[in-house]
C-alpha cells in the first residue's frame, strides 16, 4: 500500500500536469477561434470558385486538349496528398486521417494502382515512412499557410515558407506530364468543434460538377471567352482548393487538441479527487494506527 508520502507525490504531480493541460487547452482555445474564423470565411468562396469553374469546364468548347487539368485518363498512377498534424496531442485526429488514408491506398493498390505521396505534417509522414507506399515530396506548411493568389508576399521569407504554391505546382507539373493520371487530398474537414471528418477527395483532374445548372448562364459573363478563362483559372483555382484543405485540417487540430486538453485536465482533476480521498484515508489510518501505539503503552505503564 502507498505511504502518506507517496500519495502526497502523486496529487503534486498530477496537478502539475493540470496546469499544463489546462494552459494548452487556453492556447488551443484562442488558435481554434482564429483558424475556426478563417476557414469559416474562406469556405464560400471555395465553394463559388469551385462552382464556377465547374460552370466553365461544362459550357461548349472548353474540353480542348490544351486543358489538361480537365483530362480525363485511365488511373494507373495515384499521387495522394496527404495533411496531418505537425505535433499530437490531438485525440484521435491524427489516427483517424491516417487510417482513412490507409484505406484509400490499400484500396487503390488493390486495383493494381501505382500509388505516390505527398505529405504536409509531420504525423503522417513519419507513419508513411514506415508503412506506406513510396514518397514523392514532404512539405511543412504552418498554422497560416498562405497562396500566392490570394495575398502571399513573394518577398517575405515567412510568406514563402508557408506557401502552398509548391505543392500546386508539383502536383499539377507531375499530372500534366504524366507522372500521374490522378491526384487525390486527404484532409480533417471541419465540422464543428467536436465534430471533424477525414475526407478523401479527388483534385485532379478536376470533374466538373454535374449538378451545376445552365440556367446560370445570365450570372456570368466571361471575356474575351470562356475557354481563354478556365485556361487561366484552372491552376489558381486547384491551389485554392488544396488551401482551402489545409484551412480545414488546421481547424480540426486546433479544435481536436482543445477538446482532448479539456478531456485530460478533467480526468486529472477527477484524479486529484480521488487521490485526496485516499491520502486523507491513509492519514486518518495512521494517526488512529498512532492513537493505538500510545494507548497501548499507557496501558503497559500503567500495568507496571
Amino acid at each position: 500500500m502507498a505511504t502518506v508520502r507517496d500519495i502526497q507525490r502523486r496529487i503534486r504531480s498530477v496537478k502539475n500536469i493540470s496546469q499544463v493541460t489546462r494552459a494548452m487547452e487556453a492556447v488551443s482555445a484562442s488558435k481554434m477561434r482564429r483558424a475556426q474564423a478563417q476557414v469559416e470565411a474562406t469556405r464560400p468562396y471555395a465553394e463559388k470558385a469551385h462552382e464556377v469553374l465547374s460552370f466553365l469546364a461544362n459550357l461548349a468548347g472548353t474540353q480542348d486538349p490544351g486543358q489538361h487539368l480537365l483530362e480525363q485518363r485511365d488511373i494507373a498512377r495515384v499521387g495522394f496528398i496527404l495533411i496531418t498534424a505537425d505535433r499530437g496531442l490531438a485525440g484521435g485526429l491524427n489516427s483517424n486521417m491516417i487510417r482513412k488514408a490507409a484505406k484509400s491506398i490499400h484500396q487503390w493498390q488493390d486495383e493494381d494502382k501505382t500509388v505516390e505521396l505527398i505529405t504536409a505534417g509531420r504525423k503522417g509522414r513519419d507513419w508513411m515512412r514506415r508503412y506506406g507506399p513510396p514518397m514523392r515530396a514532404e512539405f511543412t506548411i504552418g498554422d497560416r499557410p498562405v497562396s500566392d493568389y490570394l495575398g502571399g508576399d513573394k518577398q517575405d521569407p515567412a510568406s514563402q515558407s508557408e506557401s502552398v504554391g509548391p505543392v500546386t505546382r508539383l502536383v499539377v507539373d507531375d499530372f500534366a506530364s504524366g507522372r500521374y493520371d490522378a491526384v487525390f487530398v486527404g484532409f480533417t474537414r471541419f465540422i464543428n468543434t467536436i465534430n471533424q471528418q477525414p475526407t478523401v477527395q479527388q483534385l485532379l483532374p478536376i470533374v466538373p460538377a454535374e449538378d451545376i445548372p445552365l440556367s446560370m448562364a445570365p450570372d456570368y459573363i466571361f471575356e474575351p471567352d470562356a475557354p481563354t478563362v478556365l485556361s487561366q483559372v484552372l491552376y489558381s483555382f486547384t491551389e485554392v482548393q488544396i488551401l482551402q484543405a489545409l484551412y480545414e485540417a488546421i481547424a480540426s487540430e486546433h479544435s481536436a487538441r482543445m477538446v482532448a486538453m479539456r478531456n485530460a485536465t478533467d480526468a486529472a482533476d477527477e484524479l486529484v479527487g480521488d487521490l485526496t480521498l485516499t491520502y486523507n484515508k491513509a492519514r486518518q489510518q495512521s494517526i488512529t494506527m498512532s492513537l493505538l501505539d500510545i494507548a497501548g503503552a499507557v496501558s503497559a505503564l500503567e500495568a507496571h
